[in-house]
């Protein structure tokens, strides 16, 4: 499903405009990266949790001139799936 798609379905389900729909699922893809980047965690229960987890440096190799490096020390966007979501998914 794309984001446009999802648009459609929220405008569907909630007799909202497209337009209406669009700022809405906007407005939260928005809330949850902002709290992302301020190091928060969001749990929308029966859905699932977002949050940052930090990755380590560590060495790897470049394909092409096959050189050791180090890719440096991160942080990444992570899901984990709550168990309502899971059983949905399951059936």
């Amino acid at each position: 499903m794309t984001k446009t798609e999802l648009i459609s379905v929220v405008a569907e389900k909630t007799d909202f405009s497209k337009k209406n729909a669009e700022v809405a699922v906007k407005a939260v893809i928005e809330a949850i990266t902002e709290a992302l980047a301020s190091g928060e965690k969001v749990a929308l229960v029966g859905f699932g949790t977002f949050e940052v987890r930090d990755r380590k440096a560590k060495q790897v190799i470049n394909p092409q001139t096959k050189k050791k490096m180090t890719a440096p020390a991160s942080k990444a966007p992570a899901f984990k799936a709550g168990q309502a979501l899971k059983n949905a998914v399951n059936k």
